[in-house]
């Protein structure tokens, strides 16, 4: 982790100037938002940082990180589609993005990639957080690179008694083979306690974004109800569940934990709780 020069830092925060010496992050994603540009970007500005964040949608996964590379862009944020197929383009898996074979950040140091995945550690702090029991029965829908790091994080979290929702049977039963829990294509029955959603369904600006993910009686049956999904805050399934008075768990609140991990991993820099919670808060400001 490179040294970030703070001697700038104020207690309010400096405006910054971009420069030469400013130090590049970016996402990419296929549906890009201004999650991640709004929480970076005003930490940097609270901390007096030399740093800008941008958001970029992208078509050519490979020529983008090439472009990391060799332009020296410090942190690279991974989003859906792209978590698993990024694997192969760089240098080498930390331990959080090896043990679940998926990638949400790319940290650049002198042209070698390191790749992490801090998805798994915010969700985790979210259930702990929560304080959803591990006894509870759930369905998670989705086989894909944010549904492999919620698996892992609810089998490492002790919970047995799962099904794993996804119509591509290959990959849903790879992911429910590693984590130990069941497949099925649909979700016919109404008796899961705990249901999360790690598809885009709901998702801004996909076609199934007013779509709910699960059923009305299967939310009804449920006594907790996450979605990972982030934007927007208030999803379908979010709504609906909170017309229902479930506990709710929001994808806002991955991105923030999540974003918080990567920040430190570009910067060396722990921002302090208030600082977080200022820039978590600002973040949720489409």
């Amino acid at each position: 982790m490179t040294e970030t020069n703070t001697d700038n830092i104020g207690q309010h925060g400096t405006q910054v100037v971009i420069n030469k010496d400013t130090t590049v992050c970016m996402s990419l994603a296929a549906r890009p938002s201004n999650f991640g540009t709004r929480f970076h970007n005003h930490l940097y500005q609270a901390l007096g940082l030399n740093y800008v964040y941008k958001a970029f949608q992208c078509e050519d996964l490979a020529g983008a990180i090439s472009g990391v590379r060799a332009l020296g862009v410090r942190g690279c944020a991974i989003s859906m589609p792209f978590k698993e197929a990024v694997i192969d383009l760089v240098d080498e898996l930390a331990a959080s993005a090896k043990a679940i074979d998926s990638v949400n950040t790319v940290v650049n140091s002198d042209g070698y990639l390191t790749a992490y995945n801090t998805d798994y550690s915010a969700i985790a702090a979210l259930l702990k957080q929560y304080q959803v029991s591990p006894e509870l029965s759930f369905a998670l829908k989705g086989a894909g690179g944010m549904a492999k790091a919620v698996a892992c994080a609810l089998r490492d979290a002790g919970f047995r008694r799962g099904v794993i929702v996804a119509r591509n049977e290959q990959k849903g039963r790879a992911l429910a083979k590693l984590c130990g829990f069941d497949w099925v294509a649909t979700l016919q029955s109404e008796d899961s306690e705990l249901l999360i959603n790690a598809t885009p369904i709901g998702m801004q600006g996909d076609k199934l974004e007013h779509e709910l993910a699960f059923s009305h009686a299967q939310i009804a049956a449920a006594s907790v109800v996450f979605d990972v999904v982030a934007l927007p805050e208030q999803t379908p399934l979010v709504k609906c569940a909170q017309q229902l008075e479930k506990r709710v768990i929001k994808g806002s609140e991955v991105f923030a934990l999540q974003a918080l991990e990567q920040f430190e991993l570009y910067t060396g820099i722990r921002p302090t709780k208030a600082q977080f919670e200022q820039a978590a808060a600002y973040s949720r400001q489409q």
